[in-house]
């Protein structure tokens, strides 16, 4: 009897998944625990196994396709074995038997005669579906229809160039819902201070050279920022209605730059790590990151965040605040500039710093504070490696 999945609670939570990629189509057998699917959720790309042998009989969703949590993911059956539309009304398909103990697949109305799956697709795809004729049972809209008028639409003469509609990931829309938000309800402030970076970038060689590996400049960065942290708590912390809740531990999120979008990984308890454990934490999260197998718990719970732009060649900007959070801090890359020292002219690599934060719970002069403490930590790296 065939055996009904239906896509897990991955958690945090999550209510949604993209399909990604198959990675066993319909009507090859399969093992348990091979390799089935692969998911994009708003934290991570997720491989989800099999969980049973037998064939593939039905795929709940084409790739590029949103599936809710609950909704059939797969059904794995015996060769031979069918699934069908069962009636004309019933939105979901089912199979002819269910593995023992199995749920039977939930049912999803339809909304005229199509699947919501093949709506939202008519939608992507700019179909009107009132004009499309239905191939499936009962005169339903498939897949197959709405693609076939897309390419009936292209191919006809009097067709005009249209604008291209591409569909956000995941993990695109869920950055975009962050965004909103935190634009929407924290009033930001940003200032911005140029630091002389030359002791920073000598004490960095010369640490590199020492234990044989490069050190990343946001774990010299988060070190030199863990005393001032605990001296200015008011940028470690969470606003709460008409309360600060100011956090003991000091978990540091750090943006990683990947192909899909920005991720901010966290480092629990930073302010515990010397810099070389530091730069160990960093390096696994970002590579992890760019390759999206960070976990879900991995991506939750920062209480202040660093974003390296010179990482990315570039200077000066305003960083958005977190939601959950009071302040960020965004480095450049430092650059050789004309400075003023004891009136005449030198040449030093300063490094442009742009820290944003909550006018809500932080003013200028406390702002001005910290980057003042900041600047003086990474103008003489002393002043915090000797913690």
């Amino acid at each position: 009897m065939a055996y009904v999945f239906e896509l897990p609670d991955i958690g945090e939570g999550l209510a949604e998944a993209d399909i990604i990629r198959w990675h066993v189509p319909v009507g090859n057998s399969i093992e348990q625990d091979q390799l089935l699917v692969d998911v994009e959720t708003a934290k991570a790309v997720v491989e989800i196994p099999s969980p049973a042998a037998g064939t593939v009989l039905h795929h709940g969703a084409p790739e590029g396709v949103t599936l809710t949590v609950g909704s059939v993911l797969a059904v794995i059956g015996q060769p031979g074995e069918s699934w069908q539309a069962h009636g004309e009304d019933d939105g979901e398909p089912v199979a002819s038997g269910h593995a023992s103990g199995s749920r039977p697949p939930r049912r999803r109305r339809t909304r005229g005669q199509a699947l919501p799956v093949v709506r939202k697709l008519a939608r992507e795809q700019g179909v009107d579906l009132s004009t499309v004729a239905g191939s499936g049972p009962g005169g339903r809209i498939t897949r197959e229809d709405v693609m076939a008028a897309v390419a009936s639409r292209s191919q006809s003469p009097v067709a005009v160039a249209a604008d291209e509609r591409v569909r956000l990931s995941m993990l695109r829309r869920t950055i975009a819902r962050h965004m909103s938000t935190s634009w929407r309800e924290i009033p930001h402030v940003t200032i911005f201070h140029d630091v002389d970076a030359a002791r920073l970038l000598a004490a960095r060689r010369a640490l590199a050279a020492r234990h044989g590996r490069d050190i990343p400049m946001e774990a010299m960065v988060v070190k030199a920022l863990i005393p001032v942290l605990r001296r200015f708590r008011e940028f470690n912390a969470t606003l709460d209605g008409d309360e600060l809740l100011l956090h003991r531990s000091l978990d540091v999120g750090i943006a990683v730059d990947t192909s899909d979008g920005l991720l901010v990984p966290v480092i629990r308890g930073a302010g515990d790590l010397g810099l070389m454990a530091l730069a160990d934490a960093i390096s696994d999260l970002g590579s992890r990151g760019k390759a999206r197998t960070l976990v879900a718990e991995e991506l939750t719970g920062a209480t202040f965040t660093v974003s390296n732009f010179g990482a990315l060649g570039g200077s000066r900007g305003t960083p958005i605040v977190p939601h959950g959070t009071t302040a960020i801090l965004a480095m450049g890359r430092a650059l050789d500039t004309p400075v003023v020292r004891d009136a005449a002219v030198a040449i030093a690599p300063m490094m442009p710093l742009s820290l944003a934060f909550d006018h809500r719970v932080i003013d200028g002069g406390l702002g001005q504070g910290f980057i003042g403490m900041l600047a003086e930590n990474l103008e003489e790296p002393a002043l915090f490696l000797a913690d």
